[in-house]
This record gives structure tokens, C-alpha cells and sequence, in this order.
């Protein structure tokens, strides 16, 4: 049961279904971003997780709402309407393309007609989705697997979320980055952000990281650095001094002079005597190291975790 809480996820053995896989999801999240009004912090386009895989919610259309999820289970991606309307397309071996492609003619037999930017967001070297031919693998087992991450992280992360009265974010999926993430807001402006994110306007960026936060999450891995493999991480914008030179939990954790964030490799955290634990840990100790360091007003700020059935005590 705990190996297939957090089962193995070593990147060398999905890397090509990750990378399709990624693609896919941005299809989707275009689809969520041309239908879906802005919501600070980008947080509109997120997909979120469900019991069988990753959804868009209902998003308001021509004639009711579109809901669009990738059901891990059946390996199929459901395209269902409020009055009743239901499309699939199934997830298999298929180029990007393709999949570009069967998306837009589901969306056209429910009367759905509408333009998203084929651009990957966030991907260096990328090329739009109907010229991408290369991208074309989908096993369904690291696929479930993948998933079956997803849920245990989002378990742990929404735990942590009680911990904090102040803004906070869902815990989410951002298709651009690939990443499920949860963010805290100090409640204070930050200094404009720099931008420079590939195929992402710098305007974006610097919407979503309009005021101070401290967010962290869980990457699949696929972009180099220190830790190629799967990860949890956190950072802080802006990063307080001192932060890089913290204490955090758990010993595996380090911190990533390139990326600048901690990292708790994957592979670690799911081989301790308690995974669920050894995330609680980063996640508290990490957020704990951009609070102080950034002066937060933390008595104002936190709460204790929130108990099954229980008022919180005020």
C-alpha cells in the first residue's frame, strides 16, 4: 500500500510520456485560458486534481458550461457538457498533432468554435501543437503512477494549506510549468518581476508574482539542474537574505543555487519510514525559513492544522 501511495517515478523510464503528456495538458489549459475570466495570479487556468485524474472545472460556454478532464484511469480525456453532451478522446500513443487535432473536433461536434494560441507556454525550443509530430508517447502505467502522486501530494499540501489564514492559493496544477503547487501571501506588494519565462508574456509573470509569496510544490522532473528527477520544492519571492542558508527538513533536502529554491528529491522523500511525514516537514520548515526571513506577521498569519471534524479553536 505505501509503494503505491508514492510509487516509483524514475524519469528515465517515463521521460517521453511526461513530455507528451505536458503538451497534452497545455492543449487543455489554452482551452480553460480563452474560456475562463482572469483570476489573480493566473490562477484561472489552473486544472485540478479529481479521484481519476486532472480537471478544468466547469467553464463557462456557448449554451451552459464545458468540462474538460484527463481521466487516468480509463486513459481517456472526457469532454462533457452541462446539458448532457459527452465527447472522448482516448489517450494513446499519439503525436501532440494528433491530439490537437481530436480536441478540436470534439469541441466542433458540441458547437464549440474558438481560437487558443498553439504556442507551448514555458517550454524552451518549442513548436506550435499542429506542427508537433515528435512528441508522440503515452504509457498508461507511468501515466497512473504519475497520478497516483499527484493525489498523495495534493493530500499532504492541502493539510498544510489549514495551517495558514491568510491569502492562499488552492492546490493546483499549472500546465504551463507542469507542477502542482500551493502558495502563501504575506499580504504585501513585491517588487516587480523580472519575467524572461520562454513563450510567457513578461506581464504574466509579473501578474502572478505581484505580491510577496512563499510557494511550493511537486515538479515530475524533465528540465536539468541539480535534480533532473522527480521533486518537491520551495521558494520565496522575493528570496529574503539568508534564505538559501536555512535549516530545512527533512537531511535530504538541499537548496538549488541555480534554480534558486530548495529541492527535496522525490526518490528520497518516498523511501523514509514516513513519506507523508518527511513532505509535512519541507513544506512546514521551508515556508517557516521565507516567513521569518521575510519578516511576515506570522502570529496574524497562521493557525494550527486544520482536525477532521473539528471547529478551528479562535
Amino acid at each position: 500500500m505505501a509503494s503505491d501511495r508514492w510509487p516509483e517515478l524514475p524519469l528515465a523510464a517515463w521521460r517521453n510520456t511526461r513530455d507528451t503528456l505536458h503538451l497534452w495538458t497545455q492543449v487543455v489549459g489554452k482551452i480553460r485560458l480563452v474560456l475562463t475570466p482572469w483570476l489573480n495570479h493566473s490562477w484561472h487556468v489552473a486544472l485540478y486534481v479529481t479521484a481519476r485524474g486532472l480537471t478544468t472545472s466547469p467553464m463557462p460556454c456557448k449554451s451552459g458550461s464545458l468540462e474538460i478532464e484527463f481521466d487516468f484511469v480509463e486513459h481517456v480525456v472526457w469532454l462533457r457538457m452541462s446539458n448532457g453532451d459527452v465527447r472522448r478522446v482516448v489517450m494513446r500513443p499519439v503525436s501532440v498533432a494528433a491530439f490537437y487535432a481530436e480536441m478540436g473536433m470534439a469541441l466542433s461536434e458540441f458547437g464549440l468554435f474558438f481560437k487558443i494560441n498553439p504556442m507551448p507556454c514555458e517550454i524552451p525550443g518549442a513548436v506550435p501543437f499542429d506542427e508537433d509530430n515528435v512528441h508522440q508517447s503515452y504509457d498508461p502505467e507511468y501515466a497512473r503512477r504519475f497520478f497516483r502522486v499527484l493525489t498523495s501530494t495534493h493530500e499532504v499540501m492541502s493539510h498544510f494549506r489549514t495551517g495558514f489564514l491568510g491569502k492562499a492559493s488552492p492546490v493546483h496544477f499549472f500546465w504551463g510549468s507542469f507542477d502542482l503547487a500551493v502558495t502563501r501571501f504575506s499580504g504585501r506588494a513585491a517588487p516587480r518581476h523580472p519575467g524572461g519565462v520562454p513563450h510567457l508574456q513578461d506581464s504574466v509573470a509579473q501578474e502572478a508574482y505581484s505580491h510577496e509569496v512563499s510557494s511550493a510544490g511537486f515538479w515530475p522532473g524533465g528540465g536539468g539542474g541539480p535534480v533532473d528527477d522527480a521533486a518537491f520544492y520551495s521558494y520565496a519571492y522575493p528570496t529574503p537574505e539568508g534564505f538559501a542558508a536555512a535549516k530545512v527538513m527533512p537531511a535530504s533536502a538541499i537548496w538549488s543555487k541555480e534554480l534558486g529554491e530548495f529541492l527535496l528529491p522525490y526518490a528520497a522523500m518516498r523511501t523514509t519510514s514516513d513519506p507523508d511525514a518527511a513532505l509535512m516537514d519541507f513544506l512546514q520548515s521551508t515556508y517557516a525559513a521565507a516567513a521569518d526571513l521575510g519578516k511576515w506577521d506570522r502570529a496574524t498569519l497562521e493557525c494550527r492544522l486544520g482536525e477532521k471534524g473539528e471547529v478551528r479553536k479562535i
